[in-house]
């Protein structure tokens, strides 16, 4: 838990939300309604871990369609994220942890929501077995990410425009070694067939996968297998 990246986001937080909407436009709060609907059709329970949760923007875009959940936790490894959450319309509990050990007892969890958090993670396949873990049979867990660029658009633009204009940025608002971070963290990610290739062979099933604004970014839903079904605990 006390690692660089961990301080980084410590040190962002005051300005993390800001950024967020300026650099996507303000894609991103459409990307996590659209998470939310599509969770709202599958029925599931109401049970909600928000994962590497931030300032808890998708935890009340969740409850904002989903209702007040019978339990809700905002569980991220930055406190300082965490305490950018106090203002935000949820009920969820925030709660700094790791997400590569969580301080939770096997299917606790009916959806975990993880927005752009998966690539922070020091072994993205260590992560979704602890979530697998922590979900109960049949339960969500949906991604919203920016994977590793594979098509052509993509390519020009995380490798030749986001590193001249997002830590430009970052330099501007906040802190510019954060946002090339941010960009180099992207390039060095998984592409998002490989995450999914990942995610069923450790406890999950695809639901689908929508990509954002051409593929810049992805929203993958996927399912958790049962015990019976071979998923393994």
């Amino acid at each position: 838990m006390k690692s660089p990246v961990r301080k980084m986001f410590d040190d962002i937080a005051n300005r993390y939300d800001f950024l967020n909407h300026t650099l996507s436009g303000c894609q991103d709060i459409l990307w996590r309604r659209s998470c939310c609907r599509e969770l709202k059709r599958m029925k599931p329970g109401k049970r909600l871990l928000d994962l590497c949760g931030g300032t808890g923007d998708f935890a009340a875009t969740y409850e904002k369609f989903n209702g007040v959940q019978d339990v809700a936790i905002l569980g991220d490894f930055s406190y300082g994220m965490l305490k950018g959450a106090a203002d935000k319309k949820t009920t969820a509990v925030p709660v700094q942890l790791d997400a590569m050990k969580m301080p939770f007892a096997d299917a606790t969890f009916d959806v975990i929501l993880n927005g752009f958090g998966m690539r922070n993670l020091p072994d993205a396949e260590g992560g979704l077995r602890e979530s697998a873990r922590v979900l109960a049979d049949g339960g969500y867990l949906q991604v919203l990410e920016f994977f590793s660029p594979r098509n052509v658009f993509n390519k020009f633009f995380y490798k030749c425009l986001a590193p001249l204009f997002i830590p430009v940025l970052g330099a501007v608002f906040s802190k510019r070694d954060a946002y090339e971070y941010l960009v180099n963290s992207i390039i060095r990610f998984l592409p998002v067939a490989d995450f999914v290739a990942l995610a069923e062979k450790n406890g999950f099933e695809l639901v689908h996968v929508k990509p954002c604004f051409f593929g810049v970014a992805y929203r993958v839903l996927l399912r958790r297998k049962s015990a019976t079904a071979g998923g393994a605990r």
